[in-house]
């Protein structure tokens, strides 16, 4: 009697295990989703962040920092020498392949977090984090 007691245990555990495996399918091809939902957060709100916070679109206004607060520490860490992501800090990377990076993602990063002319400053603010 005791063995047919386990079975629903088994059965609940295989079925949460499961389930965890097609989540997590589902959260690894959406990157970009991932990106455009971050996107929209920094946009939408238009009072509650400054001119020049990193959400703009022109160069001229593009703050790599501000940029930085909003979307990296979260992962980087609020001094950037690592947390979920690697360190930011003295990173052996340059300029090209820290550019590739912040256009295309890489690992869980995805990539689209910062607009496409503002990817340079954004790269050249991270080489001269030390």
């Amino acid at each position: 009697m005791q063995k047919n007691a386990i079975v629903p245990y088994i059965l609940i555990m295989a079925f949460g295990i499961g389930l965890i495996f097609f989540l997590s399918l589902e959260g690894a091809n959406n990157q970009e989703d991932i990106a455009a939902e971050h996107a929209e957060e920094g946009g939408e709100s238009g009072d509650a962040a400054p001119e020049g916070d990193g959400g703009s679109t022109e160069s001229a206004e593009f703050d790599p920092e501000a940029q930085a607060q909003q979307s990296c520490v979260s992962c980087h860490g609020s001094s950037y020498e690592g947390g979920v992501g690697p360190s930011l800090v003295a990173t052996e990377l340059d300029q090209a392949a820290i550019e590739d990076i912040i256009a295309n993602g890489k690992g869980a990063m995805p990539g689209g977090l910062i607009e496409g002319e503002n990817i340079p400053a954004m790269a050249e603010w991270v080489l001269s984090l030390e």
